[in-house]
């Protein structure tokens, strides 16, 4: 089974490149962010034509979440226990919330497509909405790891943090000044390391990048930053047999920013040596 994150950046001006690629690369499972749309003006014509369902959240122009899956998805929810709103200006409870989680239950793994806010800036009220957003990601996670161990989860998506050095090509990036590698965002990210999930990828992909500003020729130049990430559990982990980041889905004709990531998963794995009793995959 393949599993794979991308941010679309507008899935309406993309839809062509990106259903062509996940037939090509045979892909089962697509969580993708920035869509960019509401659910009723999603392209959903070439996904289905293709074979695949969608689960759709998507508030306006801005940010969004999706899946395609060749698989049923159940108990999709479209935000985490306490997850927190944003309005520019405004402060308090009762803020509206974004689209920017969007979770289901697939071939029995629960799969979450995150779109993590950007922070803007370290003095900008977004950054503190950013830390606040993933400390409350990450208690959810400490639940669900707790209520459902045996269950493969996997947290993927935009992270918007490059947690090392070796993450960061991009020059515009300056330490103590900019977001996506501030100390206090590394942290947070590694949080969720502490708490039992592993990057999938990196033991695959070492190194590479999943972003490249259009400005300033970062592509050509390889000046990008790496803040795609597939965070799993063990028992997700587990059914990790490789990984890649598909750098070439950055060529060509309006490409997005970002590109996708990818694993592929043996479901064979989950259970294997266990007792008839433990629910298996497809339970």
């Amino acid at each position: 089974m393949r599993v794979a994150t991308w941010n679309v950046n507008s899935i309406r001006a993309r839809v062509g490149r990106i259903v062509d690629w996940l037939v090509r690369e045979d892909v089962d499972v697509l969580a993708m962010q920035e869509i960019k749309c509401r659910p009723e003006q999603f392209p959903s014509g070439p996904f289905e034509d293709a074979g695949y369902e969608l689960a759709i959240h998507g508030l306006n122009q801005w940010n969004g979440v999706a899946f395609a899956s060749r698989h049923p998805m159940e108990d999709v929810v479209t935000s985490f226990d306490g997850m927190p709103g944003f309005a520019k200006g405004h402060e308090g409870p009762d803020l509206p919330v974004e689209a920017r989680a969007i979770g289901a239950t697939i071939a029995g793994m629960r799969l979450w497509s995150l779109y993590v806010p950007n922070g803007r800036a370290l003095d900008d009220p977004h950054y503190a909405y950013k830390l606040d957003w993933l400390a409350t990601l990450a208690s959810n996670v400490r639940t669900w790891l707790s209520e459902t161990p045996d269950q493969p989860l996997a947290l993927m998506g935009d992270w918007n943090i490059a947690p090392t050095d070796a993450d960061v090509g991009d020059p515009s990036l300056v330490p103590g000044l900019s977001t996506h590698i501030s100390p206090p965002e590394r942290a947070a990210f590694a949080e969720f390391e502490a708490i039992g999930l592993t990057d999938v990828v990196r033991p695959y992909q070492p190194e590479g990048y999943t972003y490249w500003d259009y400005k300033q020729l970062r592509f050509p130049r390889n000046e990008g930053l790496r803040i795609d990430f597939i965070l799993g559990s063990p028992p997700f982990a587990d059914l990790v047999t490789h990984a890649s980041i598909h750098r070439a889905e950055r060529k060509g004709d309006a490409p997005s920013d970002h590109v996708p990531v990818l694993v592929d998963l043996d479901l064979s794995l989950h259970g294997a040596g266990d007792d008839e009793d433990r629910p298996m995959i497809f339970g």
